[in-house]
């Protein structure tokens, strides 16, 4: 035997001692998880790490701990997510986060969660969920949220397949309507291709919304109702298709920001969008330094400006300062030649007119100098 192993032996039953605390899954099913408490923002949680576990089902779902906080099923499998995954005994009463991300789910059935009242953060980033017909069937279940009364985060970063753009718009629009998220806080959207929504008011049913992350879609505006959103304090619109911001949308962001239930400002992220160099882009720097709503780097800013067949990335304050500067300047020029032309005008009408200027300013000229010489007269006598 190696040398080297006799002197971890006497740790052996130490190392023994402390997996089965760490691994407390109690489940043949579980056996390529790690279960155990776990320190986790600032708590001691008790976590079912069931990470690149190759799983290609969901049976191991039904037979975790009863004591889980903190489920992360990543990494995995699978293709459908079939109905009441963890079971029909709502026992999983402490369970507040589900991580299912990355694990190629492409069908969410309708009753597929059952007994999450508690769970507060859902976490589905990086799958292929499907909403279309397709086989004669429909992937569409608007109520695949509506037992999760307690959800406070709700992620969906690159959640969905490709090319569904305007389907994912209604199959949210429909989702958000029917379920009954009245407390959820954060909505993750990036990264699904976003173009537009059913209905403009998409969110309204979401009325605790707090962040709402929208960035890297293919949104071309602000096109959905944000009025109805009255708690939200932060607004991702960054690396979108958005070419401008108008005086409407921009009025609206203050409308929101002056809330009288408001506690804290309005923050928009809307950098990395193909803004066009015009008015609007001046008008939307020149706002931003006045709102009382906060820009993300807004001093960094970017629009493009297209000349002869090229296309420049100009800063939106240099832009604007270079325009304000042309503007002083002209304005200074056309002064100075206005001046320029009221004295020449002078000039030739006192020319014109010397005679009767000569008479009519005589006697102010004599007046003066019989005051200038008995001033000095006087000065002469004391």
């Amino acid at each position: 035997m190696n040398n080297s192993l006799f002197k971890f032996l006497p740790l052996l039953p130490f190392l023994l001692c402390v997996q089965a605390s760490v691994n407390k899954c109690a489940n043949r099913l579980l056996e390529p998880c790690i279960c155990g408490q776990q320190y986790i923002e600032r708590i001691t949680k008790f976590v079912v790490n069931c990470t690149n576990t190759g799983f290609t089902t969901t049976e191991a779902l039904q037979v975790l701990p009863e004591q889980t906080n903190v489920l992360i099923f990543t990494g995995n499998h699978l293709n459908v997510l079939p109905m009441n995954i963890f079971g029909d005994s709502p026992y999983l009463s402490e369970l507040q986060v589900i991580d299912m991300s990355n694990n190629g789910i492409r069908e969410i059935k309708g009753k597929t969660f059952h007994h999450v009242t508690k769970v507060q953060r859902l976490i589905l980033n990086h799958n292929n969920i499907s909403i279309a017909a397709e086989d004669d069937r429909n992937f569409h279940h608007p109520r695949v949220f509506s037992n999760f009364f307690n959800l406070e985060e709700l992620h969906l970063t690159n959640a969905f397949a490709d090319n569904t753009d305007s389907k994912l718009a209604d199959d949210l629009h429909d989702i958000f309507v029917n379920s009954n998220l009245t407390k959820l806080y954060k909505l993750h959207l990036e990264q699904n291709e976003i173009k537009g929504w059913k209905d403009e008011k998409v969110f309204c049913d979401l009325p605790n919304l707090h962040d709402l992350y929208l960035g890297d879609n293919k949104i071309p505006s602000l096109n959905f109702k944000i009025l109805c959103l009255k708690k939200l304090r932060y607004l991702d619109l960054e690396y979108n298709n958005i070419t401008k911001f108008t005086q409407k949308d921009l009025d609206l962001f203050d409308q929101l920001q002056s809330e009288p239930s408001r506690s804290e400002a309005l923050t928009l992220e809307i950098g990395n969008n193909p803004l066009k160099c015009d008015a609007a882009a001046r008008n939307l720097y020149l706002w931003s330094q006045n709102t009382r709503v906060k820009i993300r780097n807004e001093d960094l800013l970017k629009c493009v400006n297209a000349k002869y067949g090229q296309k420049y990335i100009v800063n939106l304050k240099s832009l604007t300062e270079s325009k304000q500067g042309r503007v002083s300047k002209a304005l200074t020029v056309l002064l100075v030649v206005l001046i320029c032309i009221l004295v020449t005008l002078t000039s030739v009408y006192v020319y014109l007119k010397k005679e009767s200027v000569r008479n009519k300013l005589s006697p102010v000229f004599e007046a003066i100098t019989r005051k200038v010489q008995y001033t000095t007269i006087e000065s002469q006598e004391v």
